[in-house]
């Protein structure tokens, strides 16, 4: 029982969404909330991948676009996508434009695999884990990587 208990703490949970026809996971702990899609206003002379800024409950976060963060063409605005507000250490509060939130899920620690970084691959610095889960692998998402400034 004491097994079930140290696997059930070292579990976490995941929200999978979807970038194009990939899926991604963003552990749940740095999910604020999740909005509809709404308007976003244009800031002039940001970086291409920040979309502008959104008035949520009288506070003006910015929203940025992963997709085009990670190289991926550019958004498509269906009535599925979705803007994930993110609380990250170290970062300010931030919303990212996903195609879709698909589901929440478990991972225990047999479910994860570390990513082996290429120091040529830009994009996989974004992906720091493989989740496996119902024959489905899932990349879970480096946060810090995908809020940085620093341009690709």
């Amino acid at each position: 029982m004491d097994e079930l208990r140290a696997d059930f703490a070292e579990a976490k949970q995941y929200i999978v969404i979807k970038l194009g026809h990939e899926q991604y996971g963003i552990e749940i702990k740095y999910i604020d909330n999740i909005v509809r899609m709404q308007h976003i206003t244009r800031v002039p002379k940001v970086a291409p991948y920040l979309k502008g800024v959104i008035n949520l409950r009288g506070e003006v976060l910015p929203v940025m676009s992963l997709r085009v963060k990670m190289g991926l063409e550019e958004d498509e605005m269906t009535k599925s996508t979705r803007i994930i507000i993110l609380k990250v250490e170290g970062n300010e509060t931030t919303g990212v434009l996903v195609d879709e939130v698909r589901e929440v899920l478990t991972l225990g620690p047999e479910q994860i695999e570390k990513v082996n970084r290429d120091a040529n691959d830009e994009k996989a610095g974004f992906v720091s884990e493989i989740g496996q889960y119902n024959g489905e692998l899932i990349s879970l998402l480096d946060l810090n990587a995908c809020l940085t400034d620093k341009e690709n």
